[in-house]
């Protein structure tokens, strides 16, 4: 048994498919007899976004309240630690968590930024696990050339299974990347008939954050990507719906074009609301990042994972990720608008193969039972 301590952030952003990706780690840790807690730092002022008011601030109240519900109803609930920006905390106690830190064998990365390094110095292995193949890479890249000190971890991991390969063209900052897929607890999301009248949907961000510059070329976000989709409504044989988030959503080009649109915050407000709207949809299709699909990262989405999980096939652009799961069968890579409407007229052909399909290929490739002990005995923890 280990002791893990796992920072991400989900207080900061207490919408419903970011709860589930990071509760799909402390479930799967804790399911295989580990102690598992979880940190969190606001890191800087205006960092807390309330789902409800769609603000951003340093009250965390909501964040807080948000991932106690949850973790509560998984025992969890005095397995968390948050910093806000003033230096208050919340759960756990600022001497309960340093006592932790004292006797921790790995300390788990994902998405603070380096904000824990300082109480994490101790443990017997720091670990980053970074969440956005190419775009991390190219950032670390551009920081080195600019004379900056990058933080220092006892091994790196990547979503991007390409990244490192000859498959990639990511650079590597002259690190070693080990891949690890995110992980899911298939209990954790039924299997149930969709409705009558389901289509295909996705959870996205239309823009997340800037793009980002290498070796003159740039970089973009799912707006890039989306364009090469745009006209998908017409071409397919079942209705497709996107819930969007995000700066400069082109509404009405989207709706003129025969997508239809919901608010994603609104259909993600919690992790149930999260999983049932993916329940009431027949399947998903969703484009990537451009940088994701542009250096052939071979990343594959949380959110992918969880349609899969529930029986829902996926159609998702394609981003290398076909050289470590299967494709043909409740899981379809494509690359262009004709391959994306093949795609769904094969499921909508032969529903029922295709969502077993998407579920044993949850069950196969992508259960945290099997991720997460692979991790571990990479690290040389056995499970």
């Amino acid at each position: 048994m280990a002791n893990i301590v796992l920072g991400s952030y989900m207080v900061r952003y207490p919408l419903g498919g970011n709860l589930s990706w990071v509760l799909q780690w402390l479930v799967g840790f804790r399911d295989l007899g580990h102690e598992i807690w979880f940190v969190e730092k606001a890191g800087y002022p205006q960092s807390c976004f309330d789902p409800v008011t769609g603000v951003m601030s340093d009250d965390c109240s909501s964040g807080v309240r948000a991932v106690r519900d949850l973790l509560t109803r998984f025992g969890l609930q005095d397995r968390f630690c948050f910093v806000d920006a003033a230096g208050n905390y919340y759960g756990l106690a600022q001497s309960e968590i340093e006592q932790i830190f004292a006797s921790t064998d790995v300390f788990i990365d994902m998405g603070t930024h380096g904000a824990w390094l300082g109480e994490a110095a101790n443990a017997a292995l720091r670990i980053l696990v970074e969440l956005e193949p190419g775009y991390t890479q190219i950032q670390f890249s551009n920081r080195v050339a600019a004379g900056e000190q990058l933080p220092q971890y006892d091994h790196y991991y990547t979503n991007g299974c390409n990244i490192g390969t000859p498959a990639s063209t990511a650079p590597t900052v002259g690190l070693s990347w080990r891949a690890v897929v995110n992980p899911v607890v298939p209990r954790l999301f039924p299997v149930l008939p969709p409705p009558a009248d389901a289509t295909f949907t996705t959870v996205m961000n239309w823009q997340a954050h800037q793009p980002v510059e290498f070796n003159g070329k740039r970089f973009g976000q799912k707006d890039v990507e989306f364009q090469k989709f745009i006209g998908l409504p017409a071409r397919a044989q079942a209705p497709l719906e996107i819930a969007v988030s995000g700066k400069q959503v082109p509404c009405k080009e989207l709706l003129a074009s025969g997508w239809r649109l919901r608010d994603a915050h609104q259909v993600t407000r919690s992790v149930s609301s999260y999983i049932d709207y993916i329940v009431s949809s027949c399947g998903e299709f969703s484009v990537c990042k451009n940088v994701f699909v542009a250096t052939r990262s071979g990343w594959f989405s949380d959110r992918s994972a969880a349609y899969l999980a529930c029986g829902r096939p996926v159609v998702l652009q394609d981003t290398g990720f076909g050289a470590y799961l299967p494709c043909g069968e409740g899981l379809f890579a494509v690359r262009t608008v004709d391959e994306a409407a093949a795609a769904i007229e094969e499921i909508t052909s032969n529903y029922p193969l295709h969502s077993s399909r998407a579920r044993e290929l949850a069950r196969e490739y992508l259960a945290a039972e099997n991720i997460l002990r692979e991790f571990l005995n990479g690290l040389g923890i056995q499970t």
